[in-house]
């Protein structure tokens, strides 16, 4: 198992992992009837490399050659770049007549899902290949995480996780995340519903 950092290429096979980490989130901002399902969206915003869904922005795990894990870790201190950079990879794969639509969507979800701020150092669309959970992946490609923030100087941790997910929840309290807080969700339309999330951190020494 080796970690490192993504590339474009990558994307057949990292953003089906991606959108898996939170499947009902995704679904209910990007997926638009007549412009594909939010799939779409994350494969052309991570080719992009730019933003929050942009290649630069994550790690992914290999396994005999294959992407079997993908993550995300950043600060608060890219909030603004990510903003701009959303804004328009949005607006470049929507037109005009949709992106607000997604934008506003995308702001409620904040509401339940909220971006790092300050000091923060946020985790974000962790996830491994299906048939392979449980063997230790999920924890070793955190444990990468971890290091990297480390190495950046980070010392507080976060991340969010659906209340729907108890096995995520059970892994990263084995991990010496905590529960510091639980936003309801009363977010649905068509395409997809956002679950209650629970926001967990820890700190580094």
């Amino acid at each position: 198992m080796q970690f490192r950092q993504a590339a474009a290429e990558d994307a057949p096979q990292a953003v089906p992992l991606i959108h898996s980490s939170g499947p009902g989130a995704f679904d209910y901002v990007f997926a638009v009837p007549g412009h594909g399902d939010a799939q779409a969206f994350l494969r052309q915003a991570f080719v992009d490399g730019a933003g929050e869904f942009g290649w630069r922005n994550h790690v992914v795990g290999e396994l005999d050659g294959a992407v079997v894990a993908v993550g995300a870790g950043f600060g608060g201190d890219t909030k603004w770049p990510f903003t701009l950079a959303a804004a328009r990879q949005i607006l470049g794969h929507y037109g005009w007549r949709h992106a607000g639509g997604v934008i506003v969507r995308g702001l409620r979800v904040e509401t339940v899902i909220p971006p790092p701020t300050g000091a923060m150092h946020y985790l974000a669309h962790l996830a491994v290949t299906p048939t392979l959970r449980g063997h230790g992946i999920g924890q070793a490609l955190i444990h990468h995480l971890l290091a990297q923030a480390r190495e950046l100087g980070r010392q507080q941790i976060v991340l969010d996780v659906a209340s729907s997910n108890p096995a995520a929840e059970r892994l990263y309290a084995r991990l010496g995340f905590e529960v510091s807080g639980e936003r309801a969700s009363r977010l649905v339309n068509a395409q997809g519903r956002v679950p209650d999330h629970r926001r967990m951190q820890c700190r580094l020494d």
